[in-house]
């Protein structure tokens, strides 16, 4: 039987298509491997959000052609959209492919094996009105299903390549997003994780919200929670709120992208919001969601930003004292009109400038975390722990990390668990 391995870099979104086609293949004949076992053809599904995204794409390309010289090494994703030309030139690539026509995979590399087909499939993706619907029916070895449920992005952030990977936004129809749900329930995922390029778009070019479709599949039987990707700011108000505040399968964790807690930055990013309205968004689901974990994503380091704006977005968070950030370094993008801002930022004052963000989502954290020992809470248990044999490990409602003494028939089960004692990484607790 003919082998494919995969990798994947970035996203939700790309996990959710690496599972797709690796169901194409099965179809087709393949058996799928690990990307570290010989096989024919590896797949490569690529992130290019920072150029460090790139560098790693660059890598596992010529890794693939270590594990199997006379293999066919397909390139997918955002680096492959963004830059076709640069990764159909690196040694060892056979096929690249953008962010659509991923479904076509298995067309594509028959044509080529045939003589007829071309080593580059990347078409233009600005212009590119249709969701492209990819089929995933299995998800081996997980407990919480991946669904992707919208794409692209028109906020066009002056730092943000993705608009320019992944074109105009385009919703899933809700009949199909229905159906898959439906699926995965009758499957015995207990979780549905929705995602989708700029989530919070959902719904905008078919007439629809993600409001919408949360109510849709909230009542589904087995399913027992739904939570939601990242999501911006502007789209929770005080009606939303009072919304999801009936819905009790829906996730009480919102991870809303901030980047800056500064005003001016916030501008020359080119982000939709001010300082207030993210802090009025924050005290709003506060007030109102009990027990709400609320995380985010910082940059440091955008051109410009200078040691006092730094400053601003540093008290700012300590006032905020989210539960967890996602704290990355601004890397420039070609294409993006941040790259050729003026005051770029050193490497060494974007280092520092990350170690201090670090240590205060590390110090929000454990706080988060030592807010919920005491308490007994559903957990839904996903895997093996790698701290100690023997321990399961698994998430609570809100996105607190759960360790506890099971066995391996737990996998996929929702269970009681009295959380005992708290670390900045996990909280510790007993099943009961």
């Amino acid at each position: 039987m003919r082998r494919v391995a995969f990798f994947t870099l970035g996203c939700k979104v790309n996990q959710y298509e690496t599972g797709a086609m690796s169901e194409i293949f099965e179809n087709a004949g393949y058996q799928v491997v690990d990307f570290d076992a010989p096989a024919e053809v590896y797949v490569i599904n690529t992130c290019t959000v920072t150029g460090m995204s790139d560098r790693k794409s660059r890598n596992v390309i010529r890794k693939a052609k270590k594990c199997n010289p006379d293999s066919f090494v397909i390139v997918v994703g955002c680096y492959a959209q963004t830059s076709p030309e640069e990764v159909e030139n690196i040694p060892g690539v056979n096929m690249v492919v953008g962010t659509k026509d991923k479904g076509k995979i298995i067309e594509f590399l028959e044509d080529i094996k045939s003589g007829s087909g071309r080593v580059n499939y990347v078409g233009d993706i600005k212009d590119f009105k249709n969701f492209e619907k990819l089929d995933l029916t299995s998800y081996k070895d997980r407990t919480r299903a991946i669904l992707k449920i919208q794409d692209g992005c028109n906020n066009y952030c002056s730092y943000c390549i993705i608009p320019y990977a992944r074109g105009p936004i385009r919703s899933r129809e809700r009949e199909d997003v229905v159906n898959e749900v439906k699926g995965l329930a009758q499957n015995g995922f207990k979780e549905i994780v929705l995602t989708g390029i700029h989530l919070a778009s959902y719904g905008r070019d078919i007439g629809s919200s993600l409001l919408e479709i949360i109510r849709d599949i909230h009542d589904f039987d087995g399913i027992e929670r739904i939570r939601l990707g990242s999501i911006e700011p502007t789209m929770i108000n005080m009606e939303f709120v009072e919304a999801v505040k009936g819905l009790n399968k829906l996730c009480p964790h919102y991870h809303i992208s901030l980047q800056s807690g500064c005003d001016e930055t916030l501008k020359r990013m080119n982000r939709k919001y001010a300082t207030e309205e993210y802090k009025n968004v924050v005290k709003l689901l506060r007030d109102n969601i009990p027990d709400v974990s609320i995380t985010t994503d910082i940059m440091v380091g955008f051109p410009g930003e200078t040691d006092a704006e730094f400053n601003e977005t540093l008290v700012f968070l300590e006032e905020l004292s989210l539960a967890k950030m996602h704290v990355f370094k601004y890397s420039p993008r070609k294409g993006t009109a941040a790259a050729s801002f003026k005051n770029q930022v050193n490497a060494e004052k974007k280092e520092e400038r990350s170690t201090i963000l670090l240590k205060l989502s590390n110090k929000n954290l454990l706080e988060f975390n030592k807010r919920m020992e005491g308490r007994v809470v559903p957990v839904l248990f996903e895997q093996e722990s790698g701290l100690e044999e023997g321990n399961m490990e698994g998430l609570t409602m809100n996105f607190s990390r759960v360790i506890s003494n099971g066995r391996n028939d737990i996998k996929g089960q929702i269970c009681n668990v009295k959380l005992i004692k708290a670390t900045n990484d996990y909280i510790f607790g007993d099943i009961l």
